[in-house]
């Protein structure tokens, strides 16, 4: 039986996965139906002993939650921040439960005005946590009224419009507000400036992420030894999230062919099957640089004809695959816009500017 047979066997999975993987990189849950969102939630850390890498940012918040608890104080509102996938969610939740609170989620995009934080707030107890995943993406009016409810743990509300209408202050337990967002710069300073915590999440480093998988793959009940999580750890971009979703394919692989048993080999050829090189990169990676390569002359290229180009949104480009490929040297920006590197030629088996013709 060889990849072939198992890809015309398994087309719908094959694909279902891909997509998985690829929601994955740009920041959505990548998780299809209740079974699989149960084992995701399974595999995420409940304890800061639990959580891998973010030291310095872990050290920090469990000393704040020390103090907080001895003091029998609520904790002071924070604001995480970093690309997708890094473990914000999970950092706010192992808080409510260092903190012994309960956790009220939502989302930017799910405020639509004011009103719909009034019942959040209002229902909050004391030393609860508020937790507003991508609050960056919240409206500027709602971004205001969260003003008063964080500095002064009280709220106005307007009641009837017109000549009757009126304002009924209500005061607010002490909760802590913990924000999650990957663009940080959209942040108004007043309202940045009213959380007392702010802290950066960086990519995960290789030996990080093997510690991860090899944690995710005892929960999953997985054979997988020392080589196998490396491999799967090195192609996983800097990323909690696509290591877990990576290692669930390659999981399925191992399952099919190769009596459940995850080994380096395995593993590279269940990516490669997914179009995940050697180096981490996927389809729409080498898209991107190709593209600046061979229709751009290598750049400067602005970011929105670059978007058109490979038939994907600027501000994807932007969050997703550039922080990645700059970070590994294969990109560059300048005021005139994305520049491939000479890294970038060699990675794609061409001739750099000034340079011999490399091969893969």
């Amino acid at each position: 039986m060889n990849d072939r047979l198992i890809t015309d066997t398994f087309p719908r999975r094959h694909e279902a996965v891909r997509d998985t993987v690829n929601k994955s990189s740009r920041g959505a849950a990548g998780v299809a139906g209740e079974e699989d969102s149960e084992l995701d939630l399974g595999l995420r850390p409940q304890t800061f002993r639990d959580f891998v890498g973010q030291q310095k940012i872990r050290a920090l918040l469990e000393l704040s939650v020390q103090a907080a608890r001895d003091r029998k104080d609520v904790l002071d509102h924070v604001l995480l921040s970093g690309p997708p996938g890094l473990g914000k969610t999970t950092l706010a939740n192992i808080l409510a439960k260092a903190m012994e609170a309960d956790i009220k989620v939502t989302s930017g995009p799910a405020i639509e005005k004011p009103g719909d934080l009034a019942g959040l707030l209002t229902g909050a107890q004391r030393g609860d946590i508020v937790f507003i995943d991508e609050i960056h993406r919240l409206p500027k009016s709602a971004e205001e009224y969260l003003y008063s409810a964080m500095e002064d743990y009280a709220i106005d509300i307007m009641l009837d419009s017109g000549p009757n209408a009126r304002t009924v202050h209500l005061p607010l337990n002490h909760f802590t507000l913990v924000g999650a967002t990957t663009r940080g710069g959209l942040l108004s300073s007043p309202f940045r400036s009213r959380f007392r915590m702010q802290y950066r999440l960086d990519y995960y480093q290789a030996g990080e992420l093997q510690q991860i998988v090899e944690r995710s793959a005892r929960i999953l009940n997985v054979e997988l030894d020392a080589p196998g999580a490396h491999e799967l750890a090195r192609r996983s971009r800097g990323t909690p999230r696509i290591c877990n979703n990576l290692l669930r394919w390659v999981r399925d692989y191992a399952q099919v062919k190769a009596d459940n048993r995850i080994t380096r080999d395995v593993a590279d050829r269940a990516l490669g099957m997914l179009g995940i090189d050697q180096y981490g990169l996927d389809e729409m990676d080498k898209r991107i640089l190709r593209t600046i390569v061979e229709k751009f002359a290598g750049g400067p290229v602005g970011v929105n004809s670059l978007a058109v180009s490979v038939s994907e949104e600027a501000d994807t480009i932007e969050e997703v695959y550039e922080p990645f490929l700059i970070q590994e040297g294969y990109l560059k920006r300048t005021p005139q816009g994305r520049e491939a590197t000479a890294l970038c030629y060699e990675r794609l088996g061409l001739k750099a500017p000034g340079q011999e013709a490399r091969l893969l």
